[in-house]
């Protein structure tokens, strides 16, 4: 298939282009490299099925326009604001590029009748208050204009479904790591965690630590995705996909640094916007897509603990 992915150059972004590229596809990559970068497609780039990336926005509709003629199967639309603080700070500027970047993408896919698949997040949702964890019908919760822009972009996909009869997915994916994702800023968790611990810092945690995240191997993460666009079990639908298990991120903070003297509490940078318990219920994407995560949470920390030494210069 000829298929276009909107941010590819990011973190879960290029994880998607590999496993595309390796079952076969012809791969377009869109991004503006505010959150990607090109090193991220370095190994890619020399495949023969790789088509090259163009640096553009979603907000630029000539720029859609022109890669558009390309009659693309499938558009994986990843692009996005992704900085929870950001959105705080500045919410005019996410909602541009979440909800307005998506619909544009969304009128080009309706054009040339384009499969899309919405990357949305885990933090749309209010927080889990059971064991069986977080299902698509569990309610919403936009405690940030990162998480308001998200629902946004989600109910314009799911309009162009029931109005136009395109085929689209939203699928949201929970705590996502792994190798390639930025270990510095609001980057990820388990990556600051590493990164910190590498360089023989304390690891901080906002708040008191009890706060739970429901992690997920980013190739694992991808392979959902990829899958999302090759069904059409799951037109129309919003699909989660998650490990199953949470952990505090205390109990997380010492499987990385293995001493309590490592870890230190500081004040949340917004706690107005933390979800305290995501746990993700991902019986759908089983039933539907027959997808479950391979990978276990000791196992990832091991590959990105290796991927950040080997990228990063650093050692313990």
């Amino acid at each position: 298939m000829k298929v276009l992915v909107t941010g590819g150059a990011g973190f879960i972004g290029r994880w998607t282009v590999n496993h595309l590229l390796k079952d076969g596809h012809k791969v377009w990559v869109l991004d503006n490299l505010s959150n990607g970068n090109r090193s991220n497609l370095k190994c890619l780039a020399g495949h023969s099925e790789f088509m090259g990336l163009t640096v553009g926005d979603v907000k630029e509709v000539a720029t859609l326009s022109l890669l558009f003629k390309n009659n693309f199967d499938i558009c994986y639309h990843l692009a996005a604001s992704i900085n929870v603080q950001d959105s705080i700070d500045d919410p005019k500027t996410t909602f541009e590029n979440d909800a307005i970047g998506t619909f544009n993408v969304l009128e080009q896919c309706r054009k040339t009748g384009t499969k899309m698949v919405f990357m949305s997040t885990c933090m749309v949702y209010d927080r889990a208050t059971s064991d069986k964890g977080i299902g698509e019908s569990w309610p919403v919760k936009p405690a940030s204009p990162y998480a308001g822009s998200k629902i946004a972009g989600e109910n314009m996909v799911l309009s162009y479904y029931y109005a136009y009869g395109l085929p689209v997915t939203v699928v949201r994916p929970f705590n996502t790591y792994g190798p390639f994702q930025k270990s510095s800023g609001e980057g990820g968790v388990v990556a600051i965690f590493i990164k910190r611990d590498l360089e023989g810092k304390t690891l901080n945690i906002y708040g008191d630590g009890t706060q739970t995240r429901d992690l997920l191997y980013v190739e694992d993460c991808a392979r959902f995705v990829v899958e999302a666009g090759y069904s059409d079990k799951v037109n129309g639908k919003v699909v989660n996909a998650g490990s199953g298990k949470d952990i505090c991120i205390n109990d997380l903070a010492r499987l990385i640094a293995g001493a309590e003297d490592k870890v230190k509490h500081v004040p949340h940078i917004h706690p107005q916007s933390e979800i305290q318990k995501l746990l993700c219920d991902s019986e759908l994407a089983d039933k539907l897509l027959g997808w479950k995560p391979a990978v276990s949470l000791e196992e990832g920390i091991e590959l990105t603990r290796d991927w950040i030494r080997n990228n990063i210069g650093l050692t313990q």
